[in-house]
């Protein structure tokens, strides 16, 4: 991510799938180097500011509280 430093220790690689805009947000499908797919809704115009379009390459930046642990 070049000179950008976060504390935010899930930062995973990908490029837009596809953007869908509401009246107010957007929904952002990342797709990631392995296939798996990271879904992200932000508003309208943080989107347009970033320039979201598909096949852009983004970073999706996951910090939580918490993190469930599941097994089947």
């Amino acid at each position: 991510m070049g000179a950008v430093k976060l504390s935010a220790r899930n930062v995973l690689k990908g490029k837009v799938k596809s953007v869908n805009h509401g009246a107010v947000n957007s929904e952002v499908v990342i797709e990631l180097t392995g296939g798996e797919e990271v879904v992200s809704v932000i508003t309208k115009a943080s989107a347009e500011n970033l320039g979201l379009a598909d096949g852009k390459e983004v970073y999706a930046v996951i910090k939580a509280t918490s993190v469930m642990v599941a097994i089947d």
